[in-house]
Order: C-alpha cells, then sequence, then structure tokens
C-alpha cells in the first residue's frame, strides 16, 4: 500500500453522466463481443476435440460468436444478471445527484432497454410470491471498496442463470480435500451451466467472502494455456494445473455431451480463514462469458475498443449431412420412436414455448379444472424452453437459444401424460424423474446448444405470443421454425446422451493418458 507521502494530491472529479454512459456502453458491448482470450480457448477446444458431438456444438457457438460480433446482438437471450464489482478511490470526489448504486442502475437500465439492441431483462422482484420482472433488469448486484487513488474502477459481468444456479458452497475440514469436493462436485453441477466454461474458485475468508472472491475470479483473464507453458510458481498455481486437468479429465464435455473440454480455465482467489474451517465456493461461467474492466479518471466516458475479427477463430458451422429433416406440424409418435440419441435433427413447422412461470401457470389452471388459453394445445406438439430476446430492425424474434431443461422435470409427468406433448426442446440433462415420465409416454427430448442463440434465432421465420403476455419474456409464442438444428438428448426408450456420452469420454480420455 502506498505510503500518504506516495498518493495522489489533487482530487479527481467523476461526473454522473459519464459513469452512467460508460456503463451502459460496456454492457452493450459485452453482450456482443466475447471476451477475445475465451472465445479463443473455445477455439482451441474445437480444434483438438475428438467427439463429434461435443465438435459439433463447439462450431456452433464459435459461428454464434461471430455473427453475434458482426450484427451487433446477443451472443445468448439470457443476457444475464449485472455484476458490478466497483474500486472507489479515496481521493475521488463526485458531481452526481445519484447514489454510486443508483448511477450504475441508471445505466443497467439504459442499457438493457437500448433501441438499437435490446437485452433481455431477466430480474424479477420480489424473488418470491408473484416474482414481478421489474421490466429493465434492475437492480443490479453491487460490491464496492474504498481504495487509495483518485480513479473509479469497475469490473461488469452479466452473469447468466443457468451458470449462476450452478454455484456450490461447502466448508470443509481443514484436513479435507479441496480437490476431491471439487471433482465430486463438478459431475452433479449437470449441464445446465453450458460448458466449455471457466470456473471459479473462491477458497477461505468466511462463508459470503468466499462466494465473492469465486466470483471475483471469474473476472480473471483466461491464462492456463502459458500458465502450463511456463510452469507453476505457487501453490495456487499448482492448484489450478491440477483442478484444470483432473476436471477435463471427467470427460463431460461441451454441452455435457462427452468430450476432452469440459473447461478452458480454473481461476482461484483465496483470503486467510479461521483455523477451524477451509470454506470453499465453486461458481462457473459459461459459454456466453461476459465480462470487462474500464477505469474512469474524470476525463469523460470510458472508451471500448472492438476485437479484431480476424482474430475470431475462422469455425462457420453447417448441419451434416446426415441431419434428419423433421416436421412438426405431421410429427408421429411412430416418426419419434424411430429416433435415437445423437440423432441430429433439423426441424421445421410451429413449436409453442414455456419456460417456469408459464408451467406453473398451465398446472394452477389445471388444478382448477379451467381451459388452457385459446391457441395453446399441447396434443402432439414440441415446446421450447426458451425466454427470447425482444426483436429490433425488422426481426422475427430477437436471440432465443433453449433454457436449462431440468427446471421444467417437476411438470413434465403433467405436460406427456395430461395434455399429450409429443417432446420438448432445451438445453442439459434431464432428471431421473423426467427421463423415466419421457419413457414411459415414448416421448422424446431435444438439445439446442446453449450459447448458440443468435444462431438458433435464424432459424425462426415466425414469432407470436399466443398466451400470458403479461409474463415478459417468459410468455408462451408459438414460433414457425425452419431447419431448427437439434439433437436427440433423450430417446423414447429413455436413453440418454448426458449419460452416456461422459461416461463413454471418461474412459477415452483415461486410456489416451496412458498412452502419453
Amino acid at each position: 500500500m502506498p505510503s500518504p507521502e506516495q498518493r495522489p494530491k489533487t482530487m479527481t472529479t467523476i461526473h454522473q453522466d459519464d459513469l452512467i454512459q460508460s456503463v451502459q456502453e460496456a454492457l452493450q458491448f459485452i453482450s456482443y463481443y466475447h471476451p477475445l482470450d475465451f472465445i479463443q480457448a473455445i477455439g482451441r477446444a474445437w480444434e483438438k476435440e475428438q467427439s463429434p458431438a461435443a465438435r459439433d456444438a463447439l462450431a456452433q457457438i464459435l459461428m454464434n460468436s461471430r455473427m453475434s460480433a458482426e450484427g451487433h446482438r446477443p451472443v445468448c437471450q439470457d443476457t444475464g444478471m449485472v455484476v458490478a464489482f466497483v474500486e472507489v478511490g479515496m481521493d475521488v470526489r463526485w458531481r452526481s445527484e445519484l447514489s454510486l448504486e443508483e448511477m450504475i442502475n441508471e445505466g443497467v437500465r439504459r442499457a438493457y432497454t437500448d433501441p438499437d439492441n435490446t437485452l433481455r431483462a431477466s430480474m424479477v422482484a420480489p424473488p418470491w410470491g408473484q416474482r414481478k420482472n421489474t421490466g429493465d433488469n434492475t437492480p443490479a448486484i453491487v460490491h464496492t471498496r474504498i481504495v487509495p487513488g483518485n480513479r473509479i474502477k469497475i469490473g461488469l459481468a452479466a452473469k447468466g442463470g443457468g451458470s449462476e444456479n450452478k454455484a456450490r458452497f461447502t466448508v470443509l475440514n481443514p484436513s479435507d480435500s479441496l480437490v476431491d469436493w471439487v471433482l465430486e462436485t463438478v459431475p452433479g453441477m449437470g449441464a445446465g451451466w453450458c460448458p466449455p466454461g471457466i470456473l471459479g474458485l473462491g477458497i477461505g475468508g468466511s462463508s459470503e467472502k468466499a462466494m465473492l472472491l469465486a466470483k471475483e475470479a471469474l473476472m480473471e483473464p483466461v491464462n492456463i494455456q502459458e500458465l502450463m507453458e511456463k510452469g507453476p510458481d505457487t501453490p495456487l498455481e499448482e492448484l489450478r494445473l491440477e483442478l484444470y486437468e483432473k476436471v477435463n479429465a471427467l470427460g463431460i464435455g461441451a454441452q455435457g455431451l462427452g468430450g476432452l473440454t469440459t473447461v478452458v480455465d480454473v481461476q482461484i482467489k483465496d483470503y486467510p480463514t479461521h483455523a477451524a474451517s477451509l470454506p470453499v465456493a465453486l461458481i462457473p461461467n459459461c459459454a456466453a462469458t461476459r465480462h470487462i474492466e474500464f477505469t474512469l479518471d474524470g476525463s469523460g466516458p470510458a472508451e471500448f475498443t472492438p476485437p479484431a475479427l480476424s482474430d475470431y477463430p475462422d469455425v462457420h458451422w453447417q448441419p451434416g449431412a446426415d441431419a434428419i429433416h423433421v416436421d412438426l406440424d405431421s410429427i408421429t409418435a411412430e416418426q419419434v420412436a424411430a429416433w435415437k440419441p445423437g440423432d441430429r435433427l433439423l426441424l421445421s413447422g410451429r413449436m409453442l414455448t414455456g419456460r417456469d412461470a408459464a408451467h406453473r401457470r398451465i398446472q394452477e389452471l389445471m388444478d382448477k379444472g379451467q381451459p388452457l388459453p385459446e391457441g395453446v394445445d399441447f396434443h402432439n406438439r414440441f415446446i421450447y424452453y426458451v425466454g427470447p430476446v425482444d426483436p429490433v430492425d425488422g426481426e422475427v424474434v430477437g436471440p432465443a437459444g433453449p433454457t436449462t431443461a431440468t427446471r421444467m422435470d417437476k411438470f413434465t409427468e403433467m405436460m406427456l401424460g395430461q395434455l399429450g406433448l409429443l417432446g420438448m426442446i432445451g438445453k442439459a440433462e434431464r432428471g431421473p424423474q423426467a427421463v423415466e415420465s419421457i419413457r414411459r409416454h415414448k416421448a422424446a427430448y431435444l438439445m439446442a446448444v446453449g450459447g448458440a442463440a443468435y444462431l438458433v434465432s435464424r432459424a425462426i421465420r415466425k414469432a407470436r405470443v399466443v398466451a400470458f403476455e403479461d409474463l415478459g419474456m417468459e410468455a408462451i409464442h408459438e414460433f414457425e421454425v425452419e431447419n431448427m438444428p437439434v439433437m436427440v438428448a433423450v430417446d423414447s426408450k429413455g436413453e440418454s446422451v448426458h449419460s452416456s456420452g461422459p461416461a463413454e469420454w471418461r474412459i477415452k480420455i483415461s486410456e489416451i493418458g496412458k498412452m502419453q
């Protein structure tokens, strides 16, 4: 820490409008530009991947990233809740009528309601009961530190719900193995966090400190390859390398389909803790990793330099020649029964959409013996678990990638058994209860690639709200799609690629290791 004599003698004035504009532009920037270090790491994973299913998923993610950068539209339909890490210099003064959090929230509000690139509002209040969407994605989660200096440093992250929901925390005994806990925990997280991504670990402090450390770790640059080349200099670097190798050896792979790369980096922050405790927090970042840092020095708003598209991996995804074309308007149970796990499909025709809130309302209507709204008929149809971004500039719909299907598991029996649904489309695995219901009703669960929302939206030709408009992005839509790419994740016999894929690749990775 600098001595009082070394600290700046001049005060810096930070203007309210500069901070608001900087937050607004930063959030717009990260909505369509991946951090270059991250997307290049995904490119390296694609180059070495040997699993055809995982390689196809990685190609979709990479192409989606380039399309989003070119079109200035979100890389993912879940444009995240905003988390801000703010360091305020003690020699800063303010020209502002708003508090620091109010300024950040105003920047969030302007970013998420920008008419040129509207972002999805996902925040609800209160968090229980009515859970009404706030409409502009406020409030942000703000963490503030007062530090020496005359600058404001802000780190912003737009954290998606799929990865945030997989946050884990424990307090180990000091003699317990931290590595063993991580390796036991990661498989139980499933694929709802859209691997491959980054694992952030926070070690030490107290319960809340460990969680904050893990979230802060996710802001660090992707540099595991450089660390491997130079070798570790500290025990923490040794731990990063050990976890990187052993987590990837689990064979979970891209989207949980089995493969060589589950994480592209492991970042760790630690802090002293009580002698009786070993708090450990684990938080993943998904394939839509979004974060940025900037500094305000009183000279005006921050400036953001776009990455050069020539530095992006040059990967162009196309559906395979073996893809099965499916007409959703004439689909039959016999056709569904012929599908096998891992089959690639191109869907055309009409489907309904629905997420947690819509399913809950449907259940309430069923329990009361009331009819479903006009236009909502699930018999022999497919439902897509999605909360799309609003359209701009003549779009039919904004980015519309899948949400985590396991959240709808408790409604699956009702949808298949009582309402005649034929199949579902989402991301990640299904739980045992849902898989059994799929098997019993000879239905199917199809998986779209999480992190390829803009690419998927190009297949949607028409869209309209048919029910529950007050739920915003969780309303029931009818989409008409053309050649929407999906994979059979659970077939009518109850066989799941999310079980067979990682199990197969765990063995293959072990065999590769023995040969080296």
